[in-house]
């Protein structure tokens, strides 16, 4: 899977060495459900590999907060959710957005995988500041659109999106101008991320073949039955 926008997480551990099963599921509808149970591995790894706090402004960092303990308990997000936050406009946009930090390849992109809907939850329980603050960046989105290509983010030419994104994404981008949308990149790529690898679809983009899945640990089964085994050979609880 490409991650064009996403420089600074990178995939999950992924040498062959580190592989484990996930554990031995009693039958297929099982094994779908596994993909989802280990959400709390998967956003410790990329807290490690992502921005650090310090290099965050403060709003993204408590925005961040939030998506990580929505991710930890994250229940299946179903078809045409209602959305809670977004206009319908907004949401376009972030779906538009997230598709070109996370896009369909030979894998399922952030669309598939729901991340608006995620991102849009996540802004539901957050504080009024910090939403307004990604609303806000969200708006620059459009607004500096139509300044260099006359139409707004989701209306221009691929080209053009991407050139914008070349903008915010720039880390060498000091710009007190561009500011807003550095800020609001910083916020989209971390619940992106967050909101693909913690979905059922980016849980199971990260399975190989033969049904096991990428760590650098043994992050155990979560099955109550098994419950024993994934204690005794992690040396204890999580």
């Amino acid at each position: 899977m490409c991650m064009s926008w996403c420089k600074g997480h990178g995939r999950l551990a992924s040498s062959r060495s580190s592989v484990f099963p996930l554990c031995v599921a009693n039958s297929s509808k099982e094994a779908d459900v596994d993909t989802t149970m280990h959400r709390r591995d998967a956003l410790r790894r990329m807290a490690m590999g992502g921005l650090g706090a310090a290099a965050m402004p403060a709003w993204v960092s408590k925005l961040r907060g939030v998506a990580h303990a929505h991710a930890e308990a994250r229940a299946q997000v179903s078809e045409g959710s209602e959305l809670k936050v977004f206009t319908p406009h907004q949401n376009e946009t972030v779906i538009a957005l997230s598709e070109l930090i996370i896009p369909q390849t030979d894998t399922a992109g952030a669309k598939a995988a729901q991340v608006n809907v995620f991102i849009d939850t996540v802004l539901e329980d957050a504080d009024g500041a910090e939403r307004e603050a990604f609303l806000g960046g969200l708006g620059w989105m459009d607004e500096r659109s139509q300044e260099l290509f006359g139409a707004k983010f989701i209306e221009a030419a691929p080209n053009q999106q991407t050139a914008l994104l070349t903008i915010v994404s720039s880390e060498s981008n000091h710009s007190l101008f561009d500011r807003v949308g550095v800020e609001f990149f910083q916020a989209l790529k971390e619940l992106t991320v967050t909101g693909y690898y913690t979905s059922e679809i980016g849980m199971r983009e990260e399975l190989d073949n033969d049904g096991s899945v990428y760590f650098d640990d043994d992050p155990g089964c979560r099955h109550p039955e098994h419950q024993g085994e994934a204690t005794s050979q992690n040396g204890g609880g999580r």
